[in-house]
């Protein structure tokens, strides 16, 4: 594959895959708007928001040279992994959405008969939307060759590691028999990691 038909692959993929995100977001909260149950308790922090501010005012105020001085030079099978971790970031994302239904919010809350969701993508990681968005993230920087793409990643990952321990709070208090056994056996983000680690243990 050349060097254009993986800038053009990367373009369709990057539109399609940020495009399919958005318009889910923006159907699901239009839908919760009316369906949802009313909130219980919530903590205000609606840091995400805040992230995606930060992020296109450094694209709109940052020259476009200064970003494409940020260019990574990727190999093509770089760019390739990237694209397969765009693709099965933005499926488990998106499953993991539509999985939560009514339950999801912006800012860390329970709701009115909140359901605890272990099974699907919730049997993955603790966190799967948190999980799917920052690996699309990741492999929209790979498959872009880095530019503007570099921004994302650190900036919701470290608003992600800000606003977990509030919602693992409120889930903890909420759930209290029920929670700390799912979060012993399943990862707070990275898929597999309990899994790893008990075959380390194994084999040591």
């Amino acid at each position: 594959m050349t060097s254009q038909q993986l800038d053009l692959l990367a373009v369709v993929s990057l539109a399609v895959c940020w495009g399919a995100f958005g318009l889910t977001w923006l159907v699901g909260a239009i839908y919760n708007q009316s369906r949802a149950p009313a909130e219980r308790t919530r903590t205000g922090l609606g840091t995400w928001g805040t992230g995606w501010i930060i992020v296109a005012v450094a694209w709109t105020a940052v020259p476009r040279s200064a970003w494409n001085s940020l260019a990574l030079h990727l190999p093509p099978w770089a760019r390739i992994v990237g694209l397969a971790i765009l693709l099965a970031a933005t499926a488990l994302t998106l499953w993991a959405r539509f999985t939560l239904g009514t339950m999801w919010s912006a800012a860390p809350a329970v709701k009115q008969e909140h359901q605890l969701r272990t099974t699907g993508p919730y049997g993955i990681t603790r966190h799967p939307i948190y999980t799917g968005i920052l690996g699309m993230m990741l492999g929209s920087l790979l498959l872009a060759g880095g530019g503007r793409w570099i921004l994302p990643f650190p900036v919701f990952l470290l608003i992600t590691e800000i606003k977990i321990p509030f919602e693992e709070k409120l889930m903890l208090a909420e759930f209290p028999d029920d929670y700390p056994r799912y979060r012993q056996r399943v990862p707070k983000l990275i898929p597999g990691l309990r899994l790893l680690a008990g075959r380390r243990v194994a084999s040591g």
